[in-house]
C-alpha cells in the first residue's frame, strides 16, 4: 500500500471517526432530553389527577376518546390512565384497549415499593410507550402512558442525517486526503526517484530539486548534502589512489631494476653488492612506509583508538627522546603543562612526524615547543617556499628540495588529520634565522593530577645531547 493511500484512508478514518462521534453524542443526548420531556409529562398528569382536577375516575382530557379514527393510540400529546387494585387487576382502561401490567406494577399497587412509583417501557400494538405506575393512598395503582413514537422518529432522523453526513464527510475527507498526499508525497517521490537513479548510476552530481521549508523540504536538503559529502570523498578517493599510484612507481620502477642487476649478482664486484643490496633494502622500507601511511589514511583507522586525556609535554618528551637516540642530534623541548583530550597513539604519530620532518631538512638544532596546546617544531633548514606554505600539509606534496630526499609525502598530512579530527588546526611558517616552523594547536582540557593528587607539572627543558 503506497503512502499516498495511506494518508488518504487516514483522513477518511479521522473524518468519519469525529463525525460519527458527534452523531453518537448528539443522538444519545437527544435521546435523553426527550425521555426526560416525556417523563415529565407524566409525573404533571399524576399530580393533576392527584389533586382532584380530573373528576371522578376520568382519565386526563381526551378521556375515553384516546384513539384516532383508525383506532390507533394517539401519539406524544395523548396521555393513556389506567387504574389497577392492589392485585394487579384492571379497574379501569383506556378505550382504546387495556395496557399491560407488569410485576413492577403489582408491587407498586400491592404498596411493596418504597418510592411509590416505578417506570418502564412497554410495547401496545407494536408501539413502544413510556409508563409511569403511580401508588394509590387507599390502595392500587394508576399507570400513566405516553407514546414514543415521536421520540423514535426524531431519533432515528438524527441517525440517517448522521450517516449521510458520515458519508458526506468521507468523500470530502477522500478527496481532499488525496490531494494533501499527493503534496506530500510529490517531493518524496522525487527524492525515491533520485536515489533509485543515483543507485543504477553511481552519479552524485545528481541534485535533487527542493521547495518548502517543512520536514520534506529539509529531507531533501539534507539528501543533496548527503550527495554532496558522498561525491567529494569518492572524488578525494580518486584523487589518494592516483596520488598512490603516482608515487608508488618510483620505488616500484627502482626495485625492478635492482631485480635486474641482481641477475647479474656474480658479476657484480663486492662493493657493487654491497650498494645494490643497500640499495633495494632502502626502496624496501620506503615502499613499507608509504604502504603503512597509505593505509591508515585510506582505513581511517583513527576510530580503533579510544581519546584519552594526556599531559602534552609529557607525550612529547616520549618522542623527542626516542628521536634523539636514533639520531644522535641535538633536539631541545620546552613544555608546560597543558593537557588535550587525544588519542595517544595517533598524537606521538603526528609529532613524530613533525620531528622526523625537521630532522629530514636541517643538520642543526631542532626546537620543540609545547604551549597552551600547540606543538611546533623549528629547524634550521632552508625553510618554506610561497609555492609550498598553502600546500605542505597536502597528500603526496613534496617540495623542489624534497625531492631527492627519502619520503612519501604523506607525514605532514597524517599531521593534518590528527589535528582536525581532534577539533584543532596547523601551521606552517619561516623561522626568524632561517628555517621552518611547522606544527599544529589543539584545544587546551584539564589535565588529570598525578599519584601524589596534585596537578601535573610543566616538562622542564631537556639538555640537548
Amino acid at each position: 500500500m503506497s503512502l499516498r493511500l495511506k494518508f488518504a484512508i487516514a483522513m477518511v478514518a479521522l473524518a468519519a471517526g469525529a463525525t460519527v462521534a458527534g452523531g453518537a453524542v448528539s443522538y444519545f443526548a437527544t435521546n435523553r432530553e426527550l425521555r426526560r420531556q416525556v417523563d415529565s409529562s407524566l409525573v404533571d398528569a399524576a399530580q393533576r389527577l392527584a389533586v382532584g382536577e380530573f373528576p371522578g375516575e376520568r382519565p386526563l382530557p381526551g378521556g375515553r376518546g384516546d384513539a384516532d379514527g383508525d383506532g390507533r393510540y394517539r401519539s406524544f400529546t395523548q396521555i393513556l390512565v389506567q387504574i389497577i387494585d392492589d392485585d394487579g387487576a384492571i379497574q379501569q382502561s383506556p378505550s382504546s384497549g387495556e395496557l399491560p401490567v407488569g410485576d413492577a406494577d403489582r408491587r407498586v399497587a400491592a404498596g411493596s415499593v418504597a418510592r411509590g412509583n416505578v417506570r418502564h417501557d412497554v410495547t401496545i400494538d407494536g408501539e413502544a410507550y413510556r409508563m409511569l405506575t403511580v401508588a394509590i393512598v387507599d390502595g392500587g395503582a394508576v399507570q400513566f402512558a405516553r407514546s414514543l413514537e415521536e421520540t423514535e422518529h426524531t431519533l432515528d432522523t438524527i441517525r440517517d442525517q448522521t450517516l449521510v453526513i458520515v458519508l458526506g464527510v468521507s468523500v470530502v475527507a477522500a478527496l481532499v486526503g488525496a490531494l494533501i498526499a499527493q503534496q506530500v508525497t510529490r517531493r518524496l517521490v522525487r527524492l525515491t526517484e533520485v536515489a533509485t537513479a543515483v543507485a543504477a548510476s553511481g552519479d552524485l552530481t545528481v541534485e535533487v530539486p527542493v521547495d518548502g521549508r517543512d520536514e520534506t523540504g529539509r529531507l531533501g536538503v539534507a539528501f543533496n548534502g548527503m550527495l554532496s559529502s558522498l561525491a567529494g570523498s569518492k572524488r578525494a578517493q580518486q584523487q589518494l589512489v592516483q596520488d598512490a599510484g603516482h608515487e608508488l612507481r618510483t620505488p616500484l620502477t627502482s626495485l625492478r631494476t635492482n631485480v635486474r642487476v641482481m641477475q647479474r649478482y656474480d658479476d657484480l664486484s663486492p662493493e657493487s653488492r654491497r650498494r645494490l643490496l643497500a640499495d633495494v633494502e632502502s626502496e624496501t622500507k620506503e615502499l613499507t612506509s608509504l604502504v603503512n601511511e597509505l593505509v591508515e589514511l585510506a582505513t581511517d583507522r583513527r576510530d580503533e583508538e579510544l581519546p584519552a586525556t594526556i599531559e602534552l609535554g609529557a607525550a612529547v618528551a616520549v618522542v623527542v627522546d626516542r628521536a634523539r637516540r636514533r639520531s644522535g642530534r641535538a633536539i631541545d623541548l620546552v613544555a608546560d603543562d597543558a593537557s588535550a583530550v587525544v588519542r595517544p597513539q595517533a598524537f606521538e604519530r603526528a609529532v613524530s612526524n613533525l620531528v622526523e620532518n625537521a630532522l629530514k631538512f636541517s643538520d642543526g638544532p631542532i626546537d620543540v615547543v609545547v604551549a597552551a596546546g600547540a606543538v611546533m617544531v623549528s629547524d634550521r633548514g632552508p625553510g618554506l617556499t610561497e609555492a609550498d606554505l598553502p600546500r605542505v600539509f597536502d597528500r603526496f606534496y613534496r617540495s623542489d628540495e624534497a625531492r631527492a630526499l627519502p619520503g612519501s609525502g604523506l607525514g605532514l598530512a597524517i599531521v593534518r588529520d590528527l589535528a582536525e579530527s581532534h577539533g584543532g588546526s596547523v601551521s606552517a611558517t619561516n623561522r626568524d634565522g632561517g628555517g621552518a616552523t611547522i606544527g599544529f594547536r589543539l584545544p587546551v582540557a584539564p589535565h588529570p593530577p598525578d599519584a601524589s593528587g596534585t596537578w601535573g607539572s610543566p616538562v622542564p627543558p631537556a639538555s640537548p645531547v
